[in-house]
């Protein structure tokens, strides 16, 4: 239903030129059109009307995939790490350590951590965790994001060093109070 075609003939088009995983978001719903896209090459099929939860979730379980073909899963030597102070967190085995201690995190707490240390020493607005931690906007009354950051702020606060590395910043957001993160291929 594309101006000028079809998504389908898009996609074959897009096959015979690249392997570049694609999601198929459509409003063509029917178990023959879905068989059909996946046939054709699409990675995976999502029809409208969707959660943007699953939506999140299919494109991260689409990519987890892609790596893992590719050998990444299986080559721990392409596992991204980033490092700010004590905290270091392997993007790959989606660990973190906090002094060489493991941290126990919800995939919630790690994705706030996560986007919190590639943005270290720079403010974060309470809208940019709630799009990219939760993969939704956020709401007027919504205090989810505080309360995943409350969180995590006690995990971390557990150990020394650690008990203001994550503060507030009253209207805004959140801010990590380390220098920029070293990022690294363990």
């Amino acid at each position: 239903m594309l101006p000028g075609g079809s998504g389908f003939e898009l996609l074959k088009t897009l096959r015979h030129q690249s392997d570049i995983p694609v999601l198929l978001l459509t409003a063509r719903g029917e178990a023959v059109d879905r068989i059909l896209g996946l046939e054709i090459g699409a990675d995976d099929y999502l029809a409208k009307p969707f959660d943007p939860r699953e939506l999140v979730a299919r494109i991260r379980a689409v990519l987890r995939r892609t790596r893992e073909a590719a050998g990444g899963a299986t080559r721990p030597d392409h596992d991204e790490v980033l490092k700010v102070g004590e905290i270091e967190m392997s993007l790959g085995s989606r660990n973190v350590t906090c002094g060489g201690k493991l941290v126990e995190l919800t995939s919630v707490e790690f994705n706030v951590l996560e986007l919190l240390l590639r943005n270290a020493g720079s403010v974060v607005t309470r809208e940019q965790i709630a799009e990219v931690a939760l993969g939704r906007p956020l709401n007027a009354f919504d205090r989810s994001v505080d309360v995943h950051v409350s969180r995590l702020r006690k995990k971390l606060g557990g150990f020394p060093g650690t008990e203001d590395l994550i503060r507030p910043i009253r209207g805004i957001g959140y801010f990590f109070s380390v220098a920029t993160p070293e990022k690294s291929r363990a």
